[in-house]
């Protein structure tokens, strides 16, 4: 899913040369870093959520063309994830098959909609929302997944990220957070994270014995969400530092959360 994610990033085995810079980081609170690391922990439960739903509805033998796009929601009971496409009309989403979260993240069960169940609400919003993010969005020649989650005063993120297509090969850059209204009707905003895609093979011989990620920013002084999605997504897990402007200034830790360097 999340799983096809800036090429100035470079990758460290060891941690000396970060030494060389100032390691002051920006005036950024620790609020503000906290409300990243949501954002980026909710963008990776999106994507295994979406992963393993896929897999269940798979694994059941869809007719193609039921599926075009997917919807995740969390609930108060767990993850549900529609499959389907909006009407002709564009007035309605049609759901072909709706994927359940189980007593584990990994299991879903699976329904299925002889006549495809419609939808007018959440679904409908946030697949108008994903249309009119990519219609934007301008990326490279790779394949891209989206996801939508709860954004400020009733609107939504929609997250545009190269996708993961091969084990073991982990994308990074090249992505965009839109902010759409809640009808999914108007664009409000747009942040481009990082600009062109570092791919981080593991299968590299040079990298076997890699023990943290390094990579500089040019768009913003602050992590992105998609930084803590990488590092939550990279196995084997390591820390990522960023670097501003000549400063190493941040490690995001394996579970996410952001550490200012002092």
């Amino acid at each position: 899913m999340l799983r096809a994610r800036l090429g100035f990033v470079a990758v460290l085995s060891l941690l000396s040369a970060p030494l060389a810079f100032s390691k002051k980081a920006p005036n950024v609170s620790s609020e503000e870093l906290a409300q990243i690391t949501e954002r980026g922990r909710a963008l990776y439960a999106y994507d295994q959520a979406a992963w393993h739903a896929t897999d269940a509805v798979l694994a059941t033998h869809p007719n193609e063309g039921e599926d075009g796009r997917y919807i995740a929601r969390k609930t108060d009971a767990g993850w549900v994830v529609a499959f389907g496409h909006l009407s002709s009309a564009r007035d309605s989403f049609l759901i072909a098959h709706l994927a359940t979260q189980g007593k584990t993240p990994q299991e879903f069960s699976v329904e299925h909609f002889a006549t495809p169940e419609t939808d007018t609400g959440f679904i409908f919003a946030a697949a108008k929302a994903c249309d009119l993010a990519l219609k934007d969005f301008q990326g490279e020649n790779v394949a891209y997944n989206v996801a939508v989650l709860p954004a400020p005063e009733g609107q939504m993120y929609v997250y545009v990220i190269p996708a993961q297509t091969k084990d073991g090969i982990y994308p990074l850059g090249g992505d965009e957070r839109y902010t759409v209204s809640s009808a999914g009707n108007t664009l409000v905003d747009k942040r481009r994270m990082h600009h062109s895609i570092l791919l981080f093979d593991t299968h590299d011989p040079q990298l076997a014995r890699v023990e943290a990620g390094f990579h500089v920013h040019v768009l913003s002084d602050v992590p992105e969400d998609s930084d803590v999605f990488y590092v939550l997504t990279r196995k084997p897990s390591i820390p990522e530092f960023i670097g501003f402007n000549g400063k190493m200034v941040y490690e995001i830790m394996e579970d996410g959360a952001i550490k200012p360097q002092k």
